[in-house]
């Protein structure tokens, strides 16, 4: 069963690049007393996450953070240094590339997918949330698509 509205965010260690390379960091430290959306994709660099998913939430930020967000973070099953190229060449400047290289993230959320049959492996499912002081107010998960965890309707919900 996935994660559902109320509920509070697991604690998990993840990664992100920080001035000297990886950092590990604590998902409750990065949603204790902030209100924050959260957004993941499939895979970083890829076509729909690439073209449209992270380039919105760029594209949307400042707007985004005049709902009094705190922080975007975009999360994704790829390694900090993956995550962190994928921000640099989308001008992500604004968004926190939050690694979750094993899917430690995805698994605890129960938002993960097997991907496998195209050769992906086990990566997280397509979704958008937003939480306040790490409790889940808002939990949409795309089938298909873009269109539920898309920068517009996150920003239409808040």
């Amino acid at each position: 069963m996935s994660i559902q509205i109320g509920d509070s965010i697991p604690n998990i260690e993840l990664r992100v690049m920080g001035a000297e390379g990886p950092e590990p960091v604590q998902t409750a430290d990065l949603f204790a007393g902030k209100k924050v959306v959260l957004f993941a994709v499939p895979g970083a660099f890829t076509p729909g996450c690439s073209k449209t998913h992270l380039p919105g939430f760029v594209v949307k930020a400042d707007e985004i953070k005049a709902k009094g967000v705190d922080s975007i973070i975009c999360t994704a099953v790829n390694d900090v240094f993956v995550m962190d190229a994928w921000g640099k060449a989308q001008n992500a400047d604004e968004i926190i590339m939050l690694a979750d290289g094993i899917g430690a993230f995805a698994t605890a959320l129960g938002l993960d997918k097997d991907l496998t049959a195209v050769q992906f492996g086990t990566r997280s499912q397509r979704y958008a949330m937003i939480v306040n002081d790490g409790v889940v107010e808002l939990l949409n998960v795309d089938e298909k698509g873009i269109d539920k965890s898309s920068a517009e309707t996150i920003l239409a919900a808040l």
